[in-house]
């Protein structure tokens, strides 16, 4: 099935002065799909987003939203997109109905408002005051914003900071069922375990570049498996020598040996290291297989300088 590419981005550069926040980031983002695009602050996330929205003009570089320019047509990209900003700004003596019949009457896109207070879960409270909405309450009411009028493009920069995790989860279930419809979405997240339930697409930045950029599937091959084996009894001068893309480390927990062994290939680094303990009768106890987490990469990117693409 053919792509629609809906969000491109090639070779941006954003310069404020003689600092390079952003540097030579391309990415796109097609129908009903979620970009996630993570990176510790000042990574340069939100000056991207800023620049895909046509609220900021790149030093260098093309961009195409829709097909257009969003710096030379930013009224045609708004009006096929919404945008949950990292905090919201609300009316706080009106009611959670007013807060999107004003919404409405600012919009040129058009909807029903009891359905789009419906779908984020909001309708018991549409009489409900909004300075008296709990915090996951507001974050819906944002989202019931930028989803007024079924747009083709939603941007969230980090939605679901500061909820409780129940909140978190139904905010997910609400993005879900967006990309469902066809909707595209665009994410920033300090949550990993949120860009690995929801993404298609990751891209992670550090100091302004775009260090990594795939599929989530792309993204987690791209590092190696871990396995972490207790040693219940092994000889002291048990040191293996592994094979061409297998690395050991020795270690220790709660008083126990441990030996960590890290490949792409899990299943042959394991039938490896259990032929290994054979050969010198060393006892192997409790084995923790796991393949590379999103929080792996994302750290090993993080604490590295000069990341390149």
């Amino acid at each position: 099935m053919t792509r629609e590419i809906v969000v491109q981005v090639e070779n941006l550069d954003c310069h404020y002065g003689d600092f390079k926040a952003v540097s030579d980031v391309s990415f796109e983002a097609a129908r009903g799909e979620c970009y996630a695009l993570l990176g510790t602050n000042g990574a340069g996330k939100t000056t991207t987003l800023e620049t895909v929205q046509g609220f900021r003009r790149p030093t260098r570089g093309n961009l195409r939203v829709f097909g257009a320019n969003p710096s030379r047509k930013p009224h045609t990209v708004r009006q096929r997109a919404g945008v949950v900003l990292q905090s919201g700004g609300h009316f706080g003596e009106i009611t959670v109905r007013q807060t999107v019949e004003l919404f409405a009457s600012l919009s040129s896109r058009s909807d029903d408002v009891d359905a789009v207070i419906a779908r984020v879960g909001l309708d018991h409270r549409t009489k409900a005051v909004v300075q008296t909405l709990s915090g996951g309450e507001r974050r819906r009411l944002d989202l019931a914003l930028a989803m007024w009028g079924r747009p083709e493009l939603i941007v969230l920069d980090e939605p679901t900071t500061g909820l409780d995790p129940e909140s978190r989860k139904t905010l997910w279930h609400i993005i879900s069922d967006l990309k469902s419809g066809g909707t595209t979405v665009l994410l920033t997240t300090h949550y990993l375990e949120e860009a690995e339930r929801l993404a298609d697409h990751v891209g992670i930045m550090h100091e302004g570049r775009l260090a990594i950029d795939g599929t989530l599937d792309e993204v987690l091959a791209s590092r190696p498996a871990r396995m972490t084996a207790e040693i219940m009894q092994a000889p002291d001068d048990w040191f293996p020598s592994p094979p061409p893309g297998v690395s050991i480390t020795f270690g220790e927990k709660s008083g126990t040996r441990t030996v960590t062994v890290e490949a792409d290939d899990q299943q042959a680094s394991l039938h490896w290291l259990l032929q290994d303990a054979h050969r010198v009768d060393a006892q192997l106890g409790m084995i923790r297989a796991n393949p590379a987490s999103l929080e792996d990469i994302f750290h090993q990117i993080s604490q590295s300088s000069g990341a390149t693409q």
